[in-house]
């Protein structure tokens, strides 16, 4: 964990229709001082979205050699190096080199992050999903986020239905391929 980062408590009830995941997730998330809490919040919605056993959060903003979230087998071998934010082309290249999946959820615009990429050497980026979620849904979503804070997950027909604290909201899940 990061020196001055702040614990944060999510209680989630994670119902997954599209992939048959139904779970009760109890989650500690360190916040870095430099993360705002719609990054925090995108991290935490990638590890619900990606939930499968093996899945756990890395240092994150704290650690330069890692991607936000990973997933191993019962082996020990990465599966898969989910990213957050904005990471640029080398660091979707190592993860893709590395795992076998890899994908990316964003909390900026899409399109502007896989222009960034174009030209740039991915290995497999065809393979690579960027997620995003509709404009605004985030930044409105994130302002309910309190120290601890209970979450209702559901996603039906890559739709996501979010309750944060008592309120509630929705979004589509966009999907588009780096390369």
């Amino acid at each position: 964990m990061a020196a001055g980062a702040t614990i944060y408590t999510f209680t989630v009830t994670l119902a997954d229709v599209d992939r048959g995941v139904y779970e009760d997730l109890s989650l500690r998330v360190a916040r870095h001082p430099s993360e705002t809490d719609v990054f925090m919040l995108t991290r935490v919605l990638a590890y619900a979205l990606e939930y499968e056993e093996g899945i756990t959060f890395t240092e994150g903003l704290a650690s330069t050699d890692e991607p936000a979230i990973v997933v191993r087998d019962a082996t020990g071998a990465l599966t898969a190096w989910i990213e957050v934010g904005a990471p640029d082309a080398a660091r979707l290249h190592e993860g893709s080199m590395k795992a076998d999946r890899v994908a990316v959820y964003t909390h900026r615009d899409p399109a502007k992050l896989v222009a960034s990429w174009a030209g740039k050497r991915i290995h497999r980026g065809e393979d690579i999903a960027v997620i995003s979620f509709d404009r605004g849904f985030l930044e409105t979503a994130a302002s309910g986020i309190e120290r601890r804070t209970a979450l209702t997950v559901s996603v039906t027909e890559k739709h996501l239905y979010l309750e944060i604290n008592g309120q509630t909201f929705s979004s589509d899940i966009h999907s588009v391929f780096a390369a």
